[in-house]
């Protein structure tokens, strides 16, 4: 664990953060043998060298005697193969660490490892034992300070993490985090512990649904769903989300942590809109929706992927379907 620039130093300084209020900073300082449960809630940037995972605890729920509220009405086959696994990354181009973990996922998400073929952009199919995976990377915007500002970062990503850190039960918000299926959380870094948490997430059917896109002006990229969740959901309810990411992404990163170095980020979302919130619903009712996403100078369908995913609200991911995006709008 260390603030960018602080390896040298006889103390480690991070930035300190209350998870259930608004994002206010204050510098403090630890001895390098302190515990880290011992500390407040926090940013920081890992390293291999930093230190241990911080995710000895957070693979369990943040209810671990409450189920999810989500069953599948499908044969015990149907289920044990299952959907994708949906791995989210929290990085930034401020975080000395984070472009080893944005080309870990991207490798991931072309399905680099264990000879896996790819299957429409982030989605890799299951060989020797790793189920098949769709990458979503956040960028967050809380390194910004450190003198680059990271093109692709937001305040809502920043939220989104910290959500994680509340239902994960978590001390740090940190770069780069790696979240699988809403449920463990492990440091960017870590190939081995990430692969592992992958193989032992739980799977859930993929949605069914149709998609037509259009573009009622240049700016705005209009998408209508319609399908079944093939997942049953109580009353406790869900999100029906929407990510609109981007590929092949080249910065020149002339300061900070980074500067002087090329990055390069795969399956960064842009958008992320909520398609509907359902609850008390069976997993053949068909649910339908529409979103707007705003589209960013550059746009171009032939980088971009979507993914939907359903999460409750313990942030646990209860299936997914990609989407490829037209070439031609």
């Amino acid at each position: 664990l260390r603030l960018p620039g602080s390896a040298h130093c006889s103390e480690t300084k991070f930035w300190s953060i209350s998870a259930r209020s608004s994002l206010s900073l204050s510098l403090v300082s630890f001895s390098p043998a302190r515990p880290l449960s011992m500390a407040p809630r926090l940013f920081s940037c890992f390293g291999r060298a930093a230190g241990s995972s911080p995710s000895s605890s957070s693979s369990r729920p943040a209810n671990p005697s409450s189920s999810d509220n989500a069953t599948a009405d499908l044969s015990a086959e149907e289920q044990r193969r299952g959907g994708p696994v949906v791995v989210e990354l929290f990085s930034s181009q401020g975080c000395a660490t984070s472009p080893q973990a944005e080309l870990l996922l991207s490798r991931l998400g072309r399905g680099d490892f264990h000879g896996a073929e790819t299957e429409g952009g982030g989605v890799v199919g299951a060989t020797a034992g790793l189920p098949p995976v769709v990458v979503l990377a956040f960028h967050v915007d809380y390194w910004d300070y450190t003198g680059w500002r990271d093109p692709y970062a937001s305040s809502m990503w920043t939220v989104r993490q910290k959500a994680y850190v509340e239902s994960l039960r978590l001390d740090a918000l940190y770069t780069p985090q790696v979240v699988v299926q809403g449920r463990a959380q492990l440091v960017g870094t870590d190939d081995a512990e990430i692969l592992s948490a992958i193989r032992s997430a739980p799977r859930f059917p993929s949605p069914t649904f149709q998609v037509s896109f259009q573009k009622p002006s240049s700016g705005t990229l209009r998408v209508t769903l319609s399908g079944q969740l093939r997942s049953k959901v109580d009353g406790s309810g869900a999100d029906v989300q929407v990510a609109l990411y981007e590929n092949g992404l080249i910065t020149d990163c002339t300061k900070g942590e980074n500067g002087g170095r090329v990055l390069s980020n795969d399956f960064v979302v842009r958008k992320l809109e909520k398609l509907c919130h359902v609850k008390d619903i069976s997993a053949k009712k068909t649910v339908s929706g529409t979103v707007n996403f705003p589209l960013w100078e550059g746009f171009n369908s032939s980088k971009c992927g979507m993914l939907l995913f359903v999460q409750n609200s313990l942030q646990q991911i209860l299936g997914a379907q990609h989407f490829e995006l037209p070439d031609v709008l």
